[in-house]
């Protein structure tokens, strides 16, 4: 993350992808993810996430709030016990303390921020 005076600026073919293979200290189902972390704030976090197609979280709840917005891809989801599928350009809201899951039925890649900034995942 570069910062030019009081502006922070992420270029995104700089930013090194990490393996995602856990989420609130659980393994994730059928492989691993990876997720690189563009910008990170007093009060948030933003970060891009990649799952291939048969990728899932475990169900699990966070501390903090996620607004989830899919880039490309398809991904079925619960949250709160409710089933709901997502495309690219839908977004999604994970309360706090909700708890929730992820799968990719296809390839999938979303923008996640989180506020209050925590990362859960390794």
């Amino acid at each position: 993350m570069e910062t030019a005076g009081s502006v922070d600026a992420t270029r995104g073919a700089d930013t090194p992808w990490r393996v995602m293979s856990r989420v609130e200290g659980l393994p994730l189902i059928s492989g691993s993810g990876e997720a690189r972390l563009l910008l990170r704030g007093e009060a948030s976090l933003t970060l891009q996430v990649r799952y291939p197609k048969g990728v899932s979280s475990p169900p699990h709840a966070h501390r903090h709030e996620s607004h989830v917005y899919v880039l490309s891809g398809r991904v079925r989801g619960t949250l709160g016990g409710e089933v709901v599928e997502l495309g690219a350009g839908d977004a999604i809201l994970h309360p706090a303390g909700v708890v929730h899951t992820v799968e990719a039925l296809e390839d999938a890649c979303w923008i996640e921020v989180k506020t209050p900034p925590e990362i859960v995942w390794s």
